[in-house]
């Protein structure tokens, strides 16, 4: 079952420069999937922990260069721009410069220690006035953040700056001259087609590409590329504290032991195993 939805121009937002596209990747710093989380005084520890770019804002980052390679490319001279935009601490860098090591053209970074803890109503509002004064055309992320897993950050930014929302995308066809955008969404009721026009805001899921491996010479590039980083005087913007707190929290319970089956009577005592657990 195919349906379909057509959002209209925004107005109110800047248009999209003839002949060339910005395109903006928002992606997050998370602490790694396999550390141990901690909380510490309300806020997830990220001091003492592996940090790495977040695993789906990978797939953002590579769908924002397929799009770009395919109407002209965004190397030095090429038709079109990939910026990537995060917020966070200082070492956040590390994330933006592995996204520019996949071929993205420069990074913007808000950091300051105002923004600590913030939840997505402040990272929405913070991220949309980046991202309007920026005149970006397309702004791509992932889904959600794997730190946090609340997949609502795009449409927020969506909501802020005016513009037609495109989410959940396991693909993206784009026409730069008609400056419109078309994704295919699968849902449990069937398969969606969204349409809008520039600007969008456009989220994409993890089986939309493979992203791509940073090559030697990608990596030594990003060394030389633009991190421009901001505090919220620079960009503009007075944000409240969060909205929301964690107020308690308990680590994981341990790992329970397992049950061990012997020779005698395996076959009887799998099949009891599995009735227990209602599995058959």
């Amino acid at each position: 079952m195919v349906f379909t939805r057509l959002f209209g121009w925004p107005f109110g937002l800047l248009a999209s420069n003839l002949g060339h596209m910005k395109i903006a990747v928002c992606i997050k710093q998370v602490p790694d999937s396999w550390a141990e989380k901690k909380m510490v005084g309300g806020l997830l520890d990220r001091a003492n922990v592996d940090a790495v770019l977040n695993d789906l804002d990978e797939y953002a980052v590579e769908e924002a260069l397929r799009i770009a390679e395919a109407h002209g490319g965004n190397e030095e001279g090429g038709a079109n721009t990939v910026t990537v935009i995060s917020m966070g601490p200082e070492r956040a860098t590390e994330a933006a410069r592995k996204a520019l090591s996949m071929g993205a053209n420069d990074a913007i970074l808000i950091s300051d220690p105002v923004l600590a803890g913030a939840d997505a109503v402040v990272t929405a509002e913070v991220l949309a006035n980046v991202i309007l004064k920026g005149e970006f055309d397309i702004v791509i992320c992932g889904t959600e953040s794997t730190d946090a897993r609340m997949s609502v950050v795009p449409a927020m930014m969506s909501e802020k700056l005016g513009c037609a929302q495109l989410t959940f995308a396991s693909k993206v066809s784009v026409d730069p001259a008609a400056k419109k955008v078309s994704i295919t969404r699968v849902t449990e009721a069937g398969v969606d087609e969204v349409h809008g026009e520039f600007p969008c805001v456009i989220s994409v899921v993890e089986k939309i590409n493979e992203p791509r491996y940073p090559s030697f010479k990608g990596i030594m590039a990003a060394k030389k590329k633009v991190i421009d980083s901001r505090d919220l005087a620079a960009v503009g913007v007075t944000v409240d504290s969060a909205w929301s707190l964690v107020a308690d929290s308990s680590p994981r319970p341990p790992r329970a032991a397992g049950i061990k089956v012997t020779d005698d009577n395996a076959a009887e005592q799998m099949v009891s195993f599995l009735a227990e657990k209602k599995l058959i």
